[in-house]
């Protein structure tokens, strides 16, 4: 196959084009900041539940705390009705029962009101996990939002390379003979379609070319398309390729 060697060398503007249009692709559809954002959610999610947890166990001791101070206002309640009835009597039985009850009634709500700190000290301790609990998912939370927001960004710049990409690569196609851009673009996919040889090394594969191949390729007229042996590629050679 026969082509001038500027219009090979339009092929190398191909292959650029083509890798940036495939990097500005792969970004467009999975940003770096997506692995990030699924890692947070994650995150949050775990967080979440022991959240939910520890709210469980702060009602716990609200419910816990209601009954108690239930319970010490049905005492103050009995103790009040005592105390009348007590002031009331003339009956020394009666009296000395109500004493009786009263005592009782006394210990009874001594006994419940130490229960009530011990309750409003877990419950203290309980609000105060729930607020630290509540700030580590609040910076999970905005540590995603920022990485979400990064994610669109570099989506968006994405877009915009892949599009300008496109664009060129659309202009430069429209360069090369039909013949060649239809070998190249068979080559391209399924990897590099061309590549330059600089150095004696492809530029597609980056390997140095053995002196067989070398050789072979100084036979070949400026217009012929060559392939590097390694990877198939078209090699594009110029003044640097150490012919």
């Amino acid at each position: 196959m026969k082509a001038r060697p500027a219009d090979q060398l339009l092929l190398i503007d191909l292959a650029r084009l083509d890798a940036t249009i495939g990097r500005a692709d792969a970004e467009r559809r999975n940003p770096s900041q997506t692995a990030r954002v699924n890692e947070l959610l994650a995150q949050r999610q775990a967080e979440s539940a022991v959240l939910t947890g520890l709210l469980g166990e702060r009602d716990d001791a609200r419910a816990e705390l209601g009954r108690l101070e239930s319970d010490v206002a049905l005492v103050d309640a009995r103790v009040a009705r005592d105390t009348e009835r007590l002031a009331s009597t003339s009956n020394v039985k009666e009296a000395q029962g109500l004493e009786h009850e009263l005592a009782s009634l006394a210990g009874r709500k001594s006994d419940l009101e130490d229960a009530e700190l011990v309750i409003m000290e877990r419950l203290e301790s309980a609000d105060a996990a729930v607020a630290a609990q509540e700030a580590v998912i609040a910076e999970i939370n905005e540590s995603g939002a920022h990485a979400s927001a990064e994610g669109k960004a570099a989506v968006a710049a994405a877009t915009s390379s892949w599009e300008a990409a496109t664009r060129d690569r659309e202009a430069v196609a429209a360069r090369v003979p039909a013949e060649l851009l239809a070998v190249y673009d068979r080559l391209a996919s399924r990897g590099v379609g061309a590549g330059l040889l600089r150095r004696r090394a492809c530029e597609a594969c980056h390997m140095v070319l053995s002196g067989t191949d070398l050789q072979t390729l100084r036979q070949a007229a400026d217009d012929d398309v060559v392939f590097c042996p390694e990877c198939g590629a078209i090699l594009v050679r110029t003044d640097e390729s150490g012919l």
